[in-house]
């Protein structure tokens, strides 16, 4: 109970101050003020546009290794040796039915190759940029296909290379208007007849545009393999993924990789002392370079935060001193009725805290208004964690600011206080 009136008592003398030297006051808080907001800001901005990012790329999966021709990140680091990664052959359906006999540490996989920018139509409803994905059985289990009118494309279907085809929302939206089914509908890629067996669940446009299943639609591989130009003549050079997800006792799917390195250089004829002619790429490689740019940018946020905070720290220590001096009067009034020295020295570290909370709040202020700019397809978020860290920090750079000031003021003798003037 005394430690709750000694706290509203110190919220008290801290609100007179605010009163008494109002401009005072508001400037030598103006530092702790932009100091959280520069660090906040940096870090919900950073937190947001990582998770964005993260969300917008989640449609190349979780937990999948891609088997592919060319690395995404350089291979050992360095140079991004293209040159030498182009020569590489692509993975082949072939070696796709080998990985499917022979891996044991699998929870599905699936072989699927993409065209983007085809135009579909139906009658005379026509959409562009739309990306057509030719994908063989399993497809649906490794990226989690959600389909809400329908179904999706059966096995049968899917061996034999049926002209079927499962479509986005906004494919659906676009073709078939004024409320018309789609399903049992035929429309045209290529001019090629496509029967409407499913359509996709509405996911919204992702981060980096129209990368979600609504502007996609999805056709048995046999299917995709017929029409598509390979250039040589060979389906082998068609550029073709190989996507495996790994079981969840499979921490960091270090045995699937391992397993499959081992089938497909067995497979291919890789020699001991050879390098890989395959990239085993994973999402979580491109999320990690992600996450060290966003650090740094996070350390430089902190470190232009912090000289404001610093110059906000000596303002509130100058307001403590100023305060001390002024209520020395007091401090030997209350101590010479018994007040003890913990209780003055809480009395103005209290005081200091609650005007650096004050600094803080009106920073996260600041913060939670920017929240409300709109900024595209980036959506920014004031979190709970932030808004945590930046109450820390306030109350921190108030303690530090306040002990010596609180310190002195605790250890004044109460005869001279009382005479001080």
């Amino acid at each position: 109970m005394k430690v709750i009136l000694q706290i509203l008592e110190s919220f008290r003398f801290a609100w007179n101050a605010l009163k008494s030297n109002l401009l005072r006051t508001i400037l030598s808080l103006l530092g702790v003020t932009v100091g959280i907001f520069a660090i906040i800001a940096v870090l919900t901005f950073v937190d947001s546009l990582e998770k964005n990012i993260k969300e917008g790329l989640s449609f190349i999966g979780s937990g999948v290794i891609y088997v592919q021709k060319m690395p995404w990140l350089p291979e050992g680091g360095g140079e991004y040796k293209w040159w030498e990664y182009f020569r590489r052959p692509a993975p082949s359906f072939a070696e796709y039915k080998f990985l499917k006999e022979n891996l044991k540490h699998i929870e599905a996989m699936s072989i699927w190759s993409d065209r983007f920018n085809l135009i579909i139509k139906y009658e005379s409803n026509s959409i562009g940029q739309i990306r057509v994905v030719g994908a063989s059985e399993g497809y649906e289990q490794v990226y989690e296909i959600p389909v809400e009118k329908g179904r999706y494309l059966t096995l049968d279907e899917l061996a034999a290379g049926r002209n079927s085809a499962v479509i986005g929302f906004e494919v659906a939206k676009a073709l078939f208007t004024g409320g018309e089914e789609p399903l049992g509908k035929f429309i045209k890629i290529r001019n090629i007849k496509f029967l409407v067996v499913g359509v996709i669940k509405q996911e919204g446009q992702g981060f980096f545009g129209n990368t979600t299943n609504d502007f996609g639609i999805i056709i048995p591989y046999n299917a995709y393999r017929k029409w598509v130009p390979t250039g040589t003549g060979r389906w082998n050079e068609v550029q073709s993924t190989i996507a495996l997800k790994g079981k969840e006792e499979d921490i960091g799917m270090i045995e699937l990789e391992n397993e499959t390195r081992g089938l497909l250089r067995s497979k291919r004829g890789v020699r001991p002392t050879q390098k890989d002619n395959f990239a085993l790429n994973r999402p979580e490689a491109i999320i990690n370079v992600i996450s060290g740019v966003f650090d740094v940018v996070g350390v430089a946020g902190w470190i232009i935060g912090g000289f404001s905070i610093l110059v906000g720290g000596f303002g509130i220590a100058n307001i403590m001193f100023v305060s001390v001096k002024e209520r020395t009067p007091i401090i030997g009034l209350q101590k010479s009725v018994g007040a003890k020295n913990y209780f003055i020295l809480f009395q103005f570290l209290f005081e200091a805290i609650f005007l650096c909370l004050i600094g803080g709040l009106t920073g996260l202020l600041l913060v939670y208004l920017i929240t409300f700019i709109p900024l595209g397809n980036l959506v920014v978020t004031l979190s709970i964690k932030n808004i945590v860290l930046g109450l820390g920090v306030s109350t921190a750079i108030g303690i530090v600011s306040g002990i010596i000031p609180a310190a002195v003021a605790a250890r004044l003798d109460p005869v001279i206080a009382i005479r001080a003037t």
